[in-house]
């Protein structure tokens, strides 16, 4: 599937920036090319403040660092960057006031009580809500005014540094970004395809190790964890409603809990009407489950949202009046599960020209 971004490039040159383009690829060498980018973006730091002869240029690259240096997701870098500009600002506004004051009035105990309350402002709104900001701000005074002794110019030429070093930060975060929602992807795609496993395992043997299902479980819960962390930053790249991906995080979260539950009042297959009934029935239910899960997490793998499309529907309430009573709350889950697998795979697709990127 070719990316929308190399439309406009000739045959040949597509050929050879493909590879780049892939979210697949990017995704599985995240960790390469944030560190290529961080490098060359360093680099380009100290060619240019060293090349204009820019004094204290350090900082540009100090500040490239905090901002970029431990974040990979492009969502992530633009808001941090924001972030960091405003309390640079904040902080660089406040530094040069007490610069000033320092060289009108000459006295250092001043300008040490001035820092120690502006820092203490900051501590106090650093709890909370804007916390990067105020600590970022109290982190700026200290870069421009030191305690209170630096020249005027140095103030301004390290203010100057510093929004330099974000400049830098977010050009860089444009080369090949690594968007939250590429992880996002995978990772989802991931948890099903084991949700798959897990389900085929459940089904077709009743005595599932409890260790190795209790170690899936434990995965899936830490897939779990990490969509939730990643699910602020796609929000911001795909313009996706917070409400849409916590609607899949829940769907995600009560299938793992249903699959659990499978797992713990799965009878055992004593009969051969219990054989019956699961040749018969419950073979065709668990095949078209399985399916559902393999499309999604193909369609979020490769982008092919024809995936997405519905796999049928469930046969078992028609055979309600055949199912032998110690299956009844085994079916009754499995409908439950196919139920929340499929609210899952419509969420998916309402959004699928968002997440497709």
């Amino acid at each position: 599937m070719m990316s929308p971004q190399m439309t406009g490039f000739p045959p040949s040159l597509r050929r050879v920036l493909r590879p780049l383009a892939d979210p697949a690829r990017r995704y599985r060498h995240a960790r390469l090319i944030h560190a290529l980018r961080v490098g060359l973006g360093l680099l380009t730091s100290i060619a240019l403040t060293t090349g204009i002869h820019l004094p204290h240029g350090e900082w540009a690259s100090i500040t490239l660092l905090v901002v970029i240096g431990g974040l990979q997701h492009h969502g992530n870098i633009r808001k941090k960057a924001a972030e960091r500009a405003l309390g640079t600002l904040i902080g660089a506004g406040a530094g040069l006031a007490i610069i000033l004051q320092q060289s009108y009035f000459q006295a250092p105990l001043l300008s040490y009580a001035l820092i120690v309350v502006a820092c203490a402002i900051c501590a106090y709104h650093a709890i909370g809500k804007g916390g990067y900001i105020a600590l970022l701000s109290a982190i700026t005074i200290f870069i421009v005014a030191g305690h209170g002794e630096n020249a005027i110019a140095d103030g301004l030429w390290r203010t100057a540094d510093v929004l330099i070093g974000i400049a830098i930060a977010l050009l860089f975060s444009f080369a090949l970004p690594l968007h939250a929602t590429y992880s996002w992807r995978y990772k989802l795609a991931e948890a099903l395809r084991s949700c798959a496993r897990m389900h085929t395992a459940i089904a077709t043997d009743a005595s599932l190790d409890k260790a190795v299902l209790q170690k899936a479980m434990i995965l899936q819960g830490g897939l779990l964890v990490q969509f939730r962390s990643l699910m602020p930053s796609v929000a911001k790249e795909t313009g996706v409603s917070m409400e849409q991906l916590e609607a899949i995080q829940h769907s995600m979260r009560v299938s793992i809990s249903l699959l659990e539950v499978l797992a713990a009042t799965r009878p055992r297959e004593e009969h051969e009407l219990d054989r019956a009934f699961l040749r018969n029935h419950l073979g065709d239910e668990t095949r078209r489950i399985n399916a559902m899960l393999i499309g999604m997490a193909r369609a979020l793998t490769y982008g092919v949202v024809a995936r997405l499309a519905p796999r049928g529907s469930s046969r078992l309430e028609r055979v309600a009046g055949e199912v032998p009573a110690r299956w009844a709350g085994y079916v009754s889950l499995t409908q439950r599960l196919s139920g929340e697998f499929d609210a899952l795979r419509q969420h998916l697709a309402a959004i699928a020209d968002r997440w497709n990127i």
